[in-house]
């Protein structure tokens, strides 16, 4: 398979064509948002104001179904990229084709960040719908010439990405890139002891816990944002360990294959959905007193939920072996 077919395989075609999708309706959005950040007056009376309401409401229809398609294509993503591999040499999953390209980690830095920024833009659209004054329509389409950049710029990434693929070049499997001695920027983490990690991780939850008893704003966003960072690196580190039950095996993205039953799919959606409603719903908070406090309880359940599933890996393989990893 030569270099330009693998551009062109039916899962990258489609995820093009979505991106095609994508920049075409996202650039109206931002025409339209450009405009009402300049020209936005609720008190007046005039026909371009009136127009802007009408095009306001068509700009949020865009964003919205862009954030409801980017959501699942983000999985898709990961999918082709584990499809792939089957076919670059040295890869055994979705990180050798990721490390395959200089800037492909990045890439997924700007899709994650993305899914936040406009999954942040929907509850921010919601609840400036829910006031009859409509107080955050200007602060929300600003926050979409900022969320159009950084769409453009992953976009850019990734039609990039797809195109430098070359299955001649040999990369390093997913043992090598998360393992302390690689060469990769993930290498200085796996400096950090296991008890270390895992003390951390246990001292997190408890403090985000804490955060939810006291329902205070700002405590409880930066303790689902360090709760988010926290948990990404502990599950590298050491819950990966346990889910391959291989002390060595520390990838991120092999347990989204069939031979563990696709559990990674939960794990990463558990731990979006806990830490995104924290942060999301504290923000929102922070801007109107008034915000319903559901999303503590979301935020909750759901990074509750992760907790427990990656603790009972650890737990359960003592329990059948009577030694830890």
């Amino acid at each position: 398979m030569e270099k330009s077919s693998m551009f062109l395989t039916p899962e990258t075609i489609a995820i093009l064509i979505l991106d095609c999708i994508f920049i075409v309706f996202a650039f109206f959005a931002f025409v339209i948002s450009i405009n009402i950040v300049k020209k936005w007056d609720l008190n007046s009376t005039s026909s371009l104001q009136y127009s802007l309401e009408k095009k306001a409401i068509l700009a949020a229809t865009i964003i919205k179904y862009i954030f409801v398609l980017k959501l699942p294509l983000f999985m898709f993503f990961v999918f082709t990229a584990d499809k792939i591999s089957g076919v670059i040499t040295g890869a055994m999953c979705a990180a050798g084709v990721v490390n395959s390209v200089e800037f492909g980690l990045w890439l997924f830095v700007f899709k994650i960040i993305n899914l936040f920024v406009f999954g942040f833009w929907i509850a921010l659209h919601v609840k400036d719908m829910q006031d009859e004054k409509l107080s955050l329509t200007k602060l929300k389409f600003s926050i979409f010439l900022v969320a159009f950049l950084l769409l453009i710029i992953e976009i850019a990434y990734e039609i990039s990405f797809f195109a430098s693929l070359d299955v001649d070049k040999i990369v390093s499997c997913c043992g090598t890139l998360f393992s302390v001695a690689s060469a990769s920027s993930f290498s200085v983490i796996f400096m950090i002891p296991n008890n270390i990690i895992i003390t951390i991780f246990y001292a997190t939850f408890f403090l985000y816990l804490v955060s939810f008893f006291l329902k205070s704003e700002l405590f409880f966003f930066f303790s689902n944002l360090v709760f988010f960072i926290v948990s990404i690196i502990s599950l590298i580190l050491f819950f990966c360990t346990y889910i391959y039950e291989l002390p060595t095996h520390h990838c991120p993205f092999c347990f989204l294959q069939k031979e563990y039953h696709y559990v990674g799919y939960l794990l990463y959606v558990t731990l979006f959905i806990g830490t995104f409603s924290g942060i999301s719903g504290s923000i929102l908070s922070l801007l109107k007193p008034h915000h319903s406090k559901s999303y503590y309880k979301v935020s909750l359940f759901f990074n509750t939920l992760y907790t427990a599933i990656i603790t009972a890996y650890p737990v359960v393989f003592y329990i059948k072996n009577g030694v830890w990893l």
